[in-house]
């Protein structure tokens, strides 16, 4: 069919592969929300101290947590929009350690309340500008909330350990953990802090009672190495020793490669085999006279060297991992060698005490007392191996949270306190804004109730009434830190009680969701492209469309092999796969 003025139907511009899915306009953000809404379901009801946990079997291990950033991670979320969810709780996890769960729920939430405007044609920019506004305001009152404390006052970061425990597996074992996560920061100093994942060691050991788990104070331990024969024979507790610490091979091995020596006379064979022995026990002889009592290296220490030194009453440990030998260097002031040449006194540490000792069914290298006072370790034991990784996240999480506490010596009331505060603040404010940002703002304020009405759904309360009690009492002068009793089903202040946070906390969690929700409005189109089947064929430009009634390639020339072959007596044994070019056994033979 031609035009008007002699020009034919001008052709389709293909832009995109083949099997490119696109959508746009409303619908794709209607349907990103939904999506971000999905996941944020999927974490509610882990939410506070009445939370419940989930399972989530990979295939290979099962996992038991409710800490909100470790499920998203094992989620596998495929949604594109969906994903964002997942960073802010990675975020959250990474800069505070707790609040993983409220930052997806306060994200989801927000843009649940600001679903309405995008359906009544409110321009995203419009909502995105009002709610970034709202954004800062949340978290300039969170700032004026917040209460300082002195450097000096231990209780207030043993309330926010507590508080941080309260929602985990261990709760009811918070007197035990939260002295030693307090304990374990203190030790690090200000100037430390940021090293915490590498002076703070948490060990694992399956068996026992949770009660018998222990904080090595001070000093390092870690679990026995592989030993070789002559082990038992050595010297298992030192006072004061002096610790050599080695990234060498202590080990008589065979060559690499295929070496190739010609002697002409027998004795000269012998000579060789001595050199090589005699290497080995001149290291040997230079670990013993730089007066060392104990000898660690990462590398393995072979029997010839442990016989060596269990003869001479020192103690050696092969194939320590490389963060507890770090470790010990740190704590022991002990500097790793990566050759035995020129050993002497000053690259020694020491310690006040050595000894391995039986933990249920493992043995443990515990150093004690060490003089640069950094590092400690945790010990966890539990019934099953699915608690003590639990275990392991929930102080791993503590132990971020005093962190936190200390370093900004400043802290807010939980419980839901904030959240209702700092909403009751923003219905005010909007009520100084004209036109659709008053209900923009409003619209993020009810938002924000998501908090305390979730942990009295967990708890089995009545949301309802709980939350007018709580919106009552915030009306009055002395109410801003009411918060949720979950011990009682009702409201009380939580300051007083204290259920105690970080003020970065809320600060990270309200910056972080906002940030999210804008993410989300700013899409204007989602493109998800295949990936090809064929790598050859995008590179070439060809394009793999055919009638769909038809199958693959490969189908029809399986199909067409398969009527040759039965008409030969023979039988196929080769199939197309994709990418593949070639076959091979046409015939039966």
């Amino acid at each position: 069919m031609a035009t008007p003025g002699g020009f034919g139907m001008r052709p389709g511009i293909i832009l995109l592969r083949e099997g490119t899915d696109t959508s746009q306009g409303k619908p794709q953000l209607i349907s990103n929300i939904n999506a971000c809404q999905a996941v944020a379901d999927a974490v509610r009801t882990t939410l506070g101290p009445r939370g419940m946990d989930k399972l989530v079997f990979d295939g290979r291990s099962v996992t038991i947590s409710n800490d909100g950033a470790t499920i998203m991670k094992l989620l596998e979320i495929a949604h594109p929009a969906a994903k964002t969810l997942v960073d802010i709780s990675k975020s959250q996890d990474a800069e505070v350690g707790d609040g993983t769960t409220s930052v997806v729920l306060l994200a989801g939430e927000i843009l649940k309340q600001l679903k309405t405007f995008v359906e009544d044609d409110v321009h995203p920019q419009v909502i995105m500008r009002f709610i970034r506004e709202a954004g800062k305001l949340a978290v300039s009152k969170v700032q004026d909330l917040s209460k300082s404390f002195s450097d000096d006052d231990d209780e207030i970061l043993l309330k926010c350990a507590s508080t941080a425990l309260n929602s985990k597996l261990v709760a009811s074992h918070q007197d035990l953990f939260a002295p030693m996560v307090v304990t374990a920061v203190k030790s690090l100093g200000k100037e430390h802090l940021n090293e915490l994942q590498q002076h703070v060691g948490i060990k694992k050991i399956p068996g026992g009672d949770v009660r018998s788990s222990f904080l090595v104070q001070e000093g390092v331990a870690f679990k026995k190495t592989f030993s070789y024969a002559g082990f038992e024979q050595m010297t298992k507790k030192f006072n004061n020793p002096k610790i050599l610490l080695l990234n060498v091979e202590l080990e008589l091995k065979s060559e690499k490669e295929n070496a190739e020596v010609r002697i002409e006379d027998p004795d000269v064979y012998q000579s060789i085999v001595d050199a090589e022995w005699q290497v080995i026990y001149d290291k040997l002889d230079a670990c013993v006279n730089c007066g060392a009592n104990i000898v660690l290296s990462k590398l393995p220490i072979g029997d010839l060297a442990t016989q060596y030194f269990a003869d001479r009453g020192l103690f050696c440990a092969g194939r320590v991992e490389n963060s507890d030998l770090r470790r010990v260097a740190k704590a022991t002031g002990g500097a790793i060698q990566t050759s035995i040449n020129g050993l002497y006194d000053g690259i020694l540490g020491t310690c006040g005490l050595f000894e391995e000792r039986q933990v249920g069914d493992e043995r443990f290298n515990i150093f004690e007392s060490c003089p640069q006072r950094l590092t400690s370790t945790i010990v966890l034991r539990g019934g099953s191996e699915q608690f003590i990784a639990e275990s392991e996240r929930s102080i791993h999480d503590a132990l971020m949270v005093v962190k936190r506490c200390f370093t900004t010596r400043a802290v807010v009331a939980g419980g839901g306190a904030i959240e209702i505060e700092v909403s009751k603040f923003l219905r005010e404010h909007a009520l100084t804004i004209e036109g659709k940002g008053q209900l923009i703002v409003s619209a993020y304020a009810k938002a924000l109730e998501i908090i305390p009405r979730q942990l009295c759904d967990n708890a089995g309360f009545d949301s309802t009434d709980i939350l007018s009690a709580l919106r009552k009492r915030h009306s009055e002068a002395d109410g801003e830190f009411f918060g949720v009793d979950i011990e009682q089903g009702a409201i009380c202040d939580t300051f007083v009680k204290g259920v105690w946070e970080p003020s970065d906390n809320k600060i990270n969690s309200f910056a972080s969701a906002t940030e999210a929700a804008c993410v989300i409005l700013s899409i204007d189109e989602t493109i998800i492209s295949p990936r090809s089947q064929d790598p050859g064929a995008a590179a070439s430009g060809q394009l793999p469309s055919m009638d769909p009634t038809q199958g693959r390639p490969s189908d029809l020339m399986g199909q067409a092999m398969d009527h040759v072959n039965s008409q030969q007596g023979g039988a196929r044994s080769g199939n197309f796969g994709n990418g593949v070019s070639w076959m091979k056994g046409r015939g039966g033979a």
